[in-house]
């Protein structure tokens, strides 16, 4: 029996568990199993494999994908880069075990996002600074989006601004914008960033992280004024699949 699972805390609905033991029954891959491994605290990890020794592939979600570098061996160029990761492959030798880092989170935003995006969509504004949008950064750095990021914080960082600064011209030129908050997630669906969504037009392409509901207050008001809109789940399908092939490698 091989084991996966997904690191995290207060794990609850697990996408990933669902996705990968949908995977494995359709793949009539019987010796497979995927868990979650909710832990209260990060120096919680090392334990998981004091009782579970076939463990051959980890998922990693907040709020533990910067936390968990120090405790693996290696790291992947890309996720360095981004400084988060989502994904861990270990790997198994002369009864040592050594752990990999990656982040497929680049892999599924960039392959979700862009064929969306025309020559017109050459600024990002991206709605949220937590590790959410470290993925979201790269991605757009790489194929030379230029972006800018909301935040709550009192105190701003280059190349951020508050939510109240958010007005018609930021609009008109940032053409792209990105929800990589949680507001909108179920239960709490009347919730969506405060932005001033009667300045968006059909020109726009609205990107929500947030997968469940289907279509966020946010996409709603986007679409109203003719916008493109998308979800998260495209991303997190891909971003699964990526998984699944670096564990397989």
């Amino acid at each position: 029996m091989k084991t996966y699972g997904l690191i995290g805390y207060r794990l609850g609905y697990s996408f990933s568990k669902g996705f990968f033991q949908n995977k494995f029954e359709k793949e009539g891959l019987t010796n497979r199993e995927y868990l979650n491994f909710e832990l209260d605290q990060i120096d919680d990890f090392p334990a998981i494999f004091q009782t579970n020794d076939h463990i051959a592939g980890l998922n990693c979600t907040i709020p533990y994908k910067q936390a968990i570098i120090p405790f693996l061996d290696e790291i992947d160029e890309q996720a360095a880069e981004v400084g988060a990761v989502n994904t861990i492959k270990i790997i198994h030798d002369n009864n040592q075990i050594k752990l990999k880092g990656y982040n497929t989170d680049c892999y599924g935003f960039e392959h979700s996002i862009l064929p969306m995006l025309t020559t017109k969509h050459q600024k990002a504004l991206i709605l949220g600074t937590g590790g959410a949008s470290k993925a979201i950064k790269y991605v757009l750095n790489k194929h030379k989006i230029d972006f800018i990021s909301a935040t709550t914080k009192n105190e701003l960082a280059p190349n951020e601004l508050s939510y109240h600064q958010i007005d018609e011209r930021i609009l008109k030129e940032h053409l792209i914008i990105i929800n990589a908050t949680p507001l909108g997630t179920y239960p709490k669906v009347d919730n969506c960033p405060a932005i001033p969504y009667e300045f968006l037009t059909s020109d726009h392409v609205l990107y929500d992280l947030v997968y469940n509901p289907e279509e966020t207050l946010f996409m709603k008001k986007g679409k109203s004024k003719g916008a493109a809109t998308k979800n998260g789940l495209e991303m997190l399908h891909l971003q699964a699949e990526k998984a699944w092939k670096i564990w397989k490698e």
